[in-house]
C-alpha cells in the first residue's frame, strides 16, 4: 500500500487509496506558519518534518497490510536552505513571503524578470527562489555560505528521510529550468546575479526516480529501511494528475489557499514578449507540460473576510445564496496578499479593493463580490494559460456549492470535481506507482467524479461583470505603489 503525503503550507495530509482510487485511510495535522513583521512568512523544517511523521505513523497503524512505498508532494516555491545532513541553516522562507517585494519591482524595471521569462517561460514573484536567494545574498550572505542546497519543501523532507540531495523537475522549473532540456539555464541564473551561488541548486532527478528510506528516516516513520520513496511532482502538477487531467488543453482549478489555474500542453513554445508571469512546469511525462497561472489568493480571501466580518466559514454559502449575481452592484479586486500578485501578471504592489458600495450593501454582498472577483481572476488566468478543453477543480473552495457554481458561471463551462478531495496525494501516489512499475488504472480512478454545470441564464451578467473587472484592474495597476 502506497501512502501519499501532501505537505501543504498549513496542513499535512497522508492518504492511502484502493484500486478504484477511493481513500481507505487518511490523517492530517496542521503545520505552523509564522507571519512576521515586514511581510515575512517562515516555517520551521523540523516542525514540518514532524507533521509528516505524525500523519504517516497514524495512517500506517490503521492499515490492514504493510506500507509498500511513500509518495511525497507538497508546496512549491519559497526557499528551504539545508546543510549536508538536511538540517535547516535558517527557518524556511515561504512562497507567501514578501521581503523581496522591492527587489522584484527593481528586476521588473531593469528587465531582469523579462530576460528570465524569455529563457524559461516562467515569471518571477517575491516568493520565488530567485528573488529570495538574491535578497539573502545581500542581507544574510553568511546563511547561504553555510548551506549546501537551496531547495524546496518536498526535497527538504526527502533529504531528512533518505539522505538524498536532489529536486524534482517540477520544483526546479521555478524559475531557472529550461523546460525543453530539463536543465538549468545558466544565463537566467546569471541575469539574477546568482552565478556565484550556482552550487546551491540541486541537480534535478530523472523522471521516475525512486529513493529509499535510510536508517534515520525509517526510525522517524517506524517503517523499514530501504522502503521506496518518491518525491514529486510538487502540489500543483500532482493535483492535475490526481484530478484526472489527461488531454492537451484540459485544465484544473485549485481553489485552495492560492487560486491555481493550470492547463496541460505538449507545446513548449510561448510568447517571449508576453506578460512575464506564470509558470512553465515540467511533469513526470517528458512530453507534457503544465502552463500554470497560480494567483496568490484563493480561500485565503475567504479566511480574511470571515475574520473581518466576525463570521464562521460555514456561513459563507448561505450568505452567497442570499445575494445575487453582480452582488447588487458591489465589486472587488481580490489581491489581498502582502506580496502582491504573481499570475496572470506580476506586481508586488497589487492590492485589493471594493467598489460600488452604499448604505444598502450588506455583508452578503461583500462576500459575494469577493467570491465573484476571485472567479474573475480565475478566468483571467485560464485565458492566459490557454484553456480549451475539459476543466477539473479541487481544493477547499470546491466544498462550497454556491462558490463552485459561481466559478462555473463566470467561466461559462462545466466543472468536473473528483469524488475524493485529496487530489494532490492521489497524484503523488499515481506517479509513485508508475515509477515502481505497478501503475494504477487512471481512467478507473477518474471515474468517480461529479460535474457542476454552469447556468446559462447567468452568463450574460457575468460577461458584463468580467468586463468591469478588467476595466477596474487596468485602472488600479496604474495606481499601485510599493
Amino acid at each position: 500500500m502506497i501512502v501519499g503525503v501532501d505537505i501543504g503550507t498549513s496542513l499535512t495530509k497522508a492518504v492511502v487509496f484502493d484500486e478504484d482510487g477511493t481513500s481507505v485511510a487518511s490523517a492530517c495535522t496542521p503545520s505552523e506558519v509564522h507571519h512576521l513583521a515586514g511581510g515575512r512568512v517562515e516555517q520551521d523544517l523540523d516542525q514540518v518534518v514532524a507533521t509528516v511523521v505524525t500523519v504517516v505513523r497514524e495512517v500506517a497503524a490503521r492499515l490492514p497490510g504493510p506500507v509498500t512505498a511513500l509518495a511525497l508532494t507538497g508546496q512549491g516555491d519559497g526557499m528551504w536552505l539545508r546543510d549536508e545532513s538536511g538540517a535547516a541553516v535558517r527557518p524556511a522562507i515561504s512562497w507567501l513571503d514578501g521581503r523581496a517585494n522591492t527587489l522584484l519591482a527593481r528586476w521588473q524595471a531593469e528587465g531582469v524578470a523579462r530576460e528570465v521569462f524569455r529563457r524559461t517561460g516562467s515569471g518571477m514573484f517575491p516568493g520565488c527562489a530567485a528573488a529570495i536567494m538574491s535578497y539573502l545574498d545581500a542581507h544574510e550572505p553568511e546563511v547561504l555560505d553555510r548551506a549546501v542546497v537551496a531547495g524546496y519543501c518536498v526535497d527538504a523532507v526527502l533529504q531528512r528521510l533518505t539522505g538524498e540531495i536532489t529536486v524534482d523537475v517540477s520544483d526546479a522549473s521555478l524559475p531557472f529550468l529550461d523546460p525543453v532540456t530539463r536543465r538549468y539555464d545558466e544565463a537566467a541564473i546569471e541575469a539574477c546575479g546568482l552565478g556565484h551561488r550556482r552550487a546551491l541548486f540541486a541537480k534535478p532527478a530523472p523522471a521516475k526516480s525512486v529513493f529509499r528510506l535510510d536508517a534515520r528516516g525509517a526510525a522517524l516513520l517506524g517503517l523499514p529501511v530501504g522502503l521506496p520513496v518518491t518525491a514529486g511532482p510538487f502540489d500543483l502538477p500532482a493535483s492535475a494528475i490526481g484530478a484526472g487531467v489527461r488531454e492537451a488543453g484540459d485544465g484544473i482549478l485549485t481553489a485552495g489557499t492560492t487560486l491555481a489555474c493550470q492547463v496541460l500542453t505538449a507545446d513548449t513554445t510561448f510568447d517571449p514578449e508576453g506578460e512575464p508571469a506564470g509558470m512553465f512546469l515540467c511533469t513526470p511525462d517528458e512530453a507534457e507540460y503544465l502552463r500554470a497561472m497560480p494567483a496568490m489568493v484563493g480561500t485565503a480571501g475567504i479566511d480574511w473576510v470571515c475574520a473581518l466580518l466576525g463570521i464562521d466559514v460555514a456561513e459563507i454559502d448561505p450568505l452567497l445564496a442570499s445575494s445575487e449575481p453582480g452582488a447588487r452592484g458591489a465589486r472587488a479586486l481580490p489581491f489581498l496578499s502582502v506580496s502582491g500578485e504573481r499570475a496572470p501578471f506580476v506586481d508586488a504592489g497589487a492590492r485589493a479593493q471594493f467598489a460600488g458600495i452604499s448604505l444598502e450593501t450588506g455583508r452578503a454582498d461583500l462576500v459575494r463580490a469577493l467570491c465573484e472577483s476571485i472567479a474573475y481572476a480565475a478566468r483571467h488566468c485560464f485565458e492566459a494559460a490557454g484553456l480549451s478543453g475539459r476543466l477539473y477543480a479541487c481544493g477547499g473552495g470546491v466544498r462550497s456549492p454556491e462558490w463552485i457554481r459561481i466559478f462555473a458561471d463566470v467561466l461559462g463551462r462545466p466543472i468536473v470535481i473528483p469524488s475524493d478531495p485529496g487530489v494532490g496525494a492521489r497524484g503523488a501516489v499515481l506517479t509513485a506507482a508508475a515509477a515502481l512499475g505497478t501503475p494504477f488504472d487512471r481512467e478507473r480512478w477518474a471515474a468517480n467524479s461529479r460535474v457542476v454545470e454552469f447556468r446559462p441564464e447567468n452568463v450574460a451578467a457575468y460577461e458584463r461583470g468580467y468586463a468591469d473587472y478588467q476595466a477596474s484592474l487596468s485602472a488600479a495597476r496604474g495606481l499601485w505603489r510599493l
